[in-house]
Formats: structure tokens, C-alpha cells, sequence
């Protein structure tokens, strides 16, 4: 299927532009903290400027590897206990409205933000590696090589991951259905 939010921007701005929502979502996921996951991304993006030059093909496996070290960098810096992603607020302390914003539908974006609240969760529960395969290879839609690159791992262990992921996650979404 054609995506034209997958295809490489031609210049490093549109790319981060077009990547920034989807990072948050991951460092959030793995840091659940808005605003850790704010600063894993910023840092990421910032430290994209110093591969500018690089051709647009390497920016993707860049870009999630360098989010990916800023997000372990912060997990180990930090001692206490993360608040939950359900606990993330606004700026105005509301709650944050993941649902597709161009979804007409009052019940459709209900029901979207309810599946993602329920995914985001059942992510959580999951171990850290197998949240990164599942979230690169499934939600980012990221080949196995790609994948392992960013993960510094084997192919082998991106579909071990990803396969204990996939159990795991339906086995927890089952009600959903």
C-alpha cells in the first residue's frame, strides 16, 4: 500500500516534521513521561542537524537508533517511579486526545482513543525490547533489517522479540475485541 507520510522528505525539516508525532507516541511509550519524551525527541532531532549531509535514505534508521539511545540514556539516569501514560496532561492539564484528529465521527474518535489507551497499555506491560520490535516493525511499518540496525540486534532477535510481543499483546487485547 502507498503511504506519502512514508516516503523520504527531501530536506532534514520535512522529514523531522513528519516523523515528530510518531517519536513522541514511542518515547512516550517507553518513558511514560510527557515531558521526558518531549526532551528524548527534541534532543533526537537536534542531534539530526550534525547528519544534515547524510543522503535522506539513512536519515529513518538514524533518526529511531539516535531516539533510542536518548530514551535508554534517560530510563537509566532515572531512579523513581514513571507516571503512567494515561496520567499524561497539556498544557492545560487536560488530557491528551490521541484519536486521528481528522476523523469526523464523535464515536469513531472515541473509539479511537479508547483503542489506543488500550494498546498504549498493553505496550507498557510488555518488556522493553519487545515493545521497541513491535513498535518499529508494526506501528513505524519498518522492515527486519531496518529494525535490528536500530535495535542493535540480530534479525533473528528483532522476530524473537516481535513474535513474544505479538503473543503477549493478544493475549491482553483479547476482551477488546
Amino acid at each position: 500500500m502507498h503511504d506519502p507520510a512514508r516516503e523520504t522528505p527531501a530536506t532534514l525539516e520535512q522529514f523531522l516534521a513528519a516523523v515528530s508525532a510518531r517519536a513522541f507516541r514511542f518515547a512516550e511509550l517507553g518513558l511514560r513521561h510527557r515531558e521526558d519524551a518531549l526532551d528524548a525527541v527534541q534532543d533526537a532531532m537536534a542531534k539530526m542537524l550534525a547528519y544534515r549531509d547524510r543522503p535522506p535514505g539513512e536519515w529513518t534508521p538514524l533518526f529511531w537508533a539516535v531516539l533510542r539511545s536518548r530514551i535508554i540514556d534517560l530510563q537509566r539516569r532515572r531512579s523513581f517511579r514513571l507516571k503512567w501514560l494515561s496520567d499524561a496532561r497539556d498544557e492545560d492539564g487536560g488530557e491528551i486526545d490521541w484519536a486521528d484528529e481528522s476523523t469526523p465521527d464523535p464515536a469513531r474518535a472515541h473509539d479511537g482513543r479508547e483503542a489506543w489507551a488500550r494498546l498504549a497499555g498493553a505496550l507498557r506491560e510488555l518488556p522493553a525490547r519487545q515493545r521497541e520490535a513491535f513498535t518499529l516493525r508494526v506501528l513505524e511499518d519498518m522492515d527486519v533489517e531496518t529494525t535490528a540496525k536500530i535495535m542493535g540486534c540480530s534479525e533473528g532477535s528483532v522476530k524473537t522479540h516481535l513474535f513474544r510481543a505479538r503473543e503477549a499483546l493478544q493475549k491482553q487485547l483479547e476482551e477488546f475485541r
